[in-house]
């Protein structure tokens, strides 16, 4: 089958291209480097002429307010662009409990995103990941200074993003789900005690401290974004991540 990967450049997109195309599939990834913006339409009818399948990991180039229309303008326009090439799959990666945490600008924007693909005119598939395992250090930035971390008690569990990429390919290859597939690393943590391991693993000293008002996730109660029993479980383990 042939592939349109929007956002293929990055982090995931570049590893799910490389999965489908490892796998007999001819998956092109686009970018803003490759002449294709999102937000315009510029070069999309030229991108998704005779593709059997879009792949959207465009993100937000902000995580505030602005979100909200970024995924409004960029769905609007790939959508369209989709059915005028009789695109069959269309396929997003989520966030696992996006529509539990109104109180985030950018949880908002993502579930905006899932809704306006499942009223959209192409059959489609999301998947929900949780944390990725690379972006947990960036987390303990926001709340850090040279003395001590501040962490909230959230629940996370957290999963490589080459795992991410592994499931979206996976869904990408097969029929439209029309609903939605949750994905997970193995291994649940309290964000605080997620720090404690990160930073021994580092070698740094400071201690976490468990604040539950610090941070993006101190918006985040119970369990809400943990994924719920029938969700794929990705095999690799943060302890071994880290290593």
């Amino acid at each position: 089958m042939k592939f349109a990967v929007i956002g293929g450049t990055g982090l995931i997109g570049s590893k799910v291209v490389e999965n489908l195309n490892a796998s007999g599939h001819d998956a092109t990834p686009h970018a803003l480097s490759t002449g294709i913006d999102v937000l315009t339409g510029q070069g999309l009818d030229t991108a998704l002429a005779n593709t059997d399948v879009v792949v959207n990991l465009t993100n937000s180039p902000t995580f505030d307010e602005a979100s909200p229309a970024f995924f409004q303008t960029s769905m609007d326009n790939l959508l369209s662009a989709a059915q005028r090439a009789g695109v069959g799959h269309f396929v997003i990666l989520s966030i696992v409990g996006v529509d539990q945490v109104p109180e985030l600008d950018y949880y908002r924007a993502k579930t905006l995103q899932e809704d306006l693909l499942k009223g959209g005119p192409v059959p489609y598939s999301i998947v929900r990941a949780t944390q990725f395992m690379e972006f947990i250090e960036a987390v303990l930035s926001w709340t850090a200074d040279d003395n001590t971390v501040r962490l909230p008690r959230t629940r996370l569990q957290p999963i490589a993003a080459a795992d991410v990429a592994a499931a979206v390919a996976d869904v990408a290859a097969g029929a439209p789900l029309d609903g939605t597939l949750d994905v997970a690393g193995p291994d649940a943590y309290p964000l605080d005690e997620l720090g404690r391991i990160t930073l021994s693993f580092k070698g740094d000293t400071r201690p976490v401290t468990t604040d539950d008002t610090a941070g993006m996730f101190a918006a985040v109660h119970g369990d809400v974004l943990t994924p719920k029993s029938d969700a794929r479980i990705a095999p690799t383990h943060y302890t071994d991540w880290l290593k």
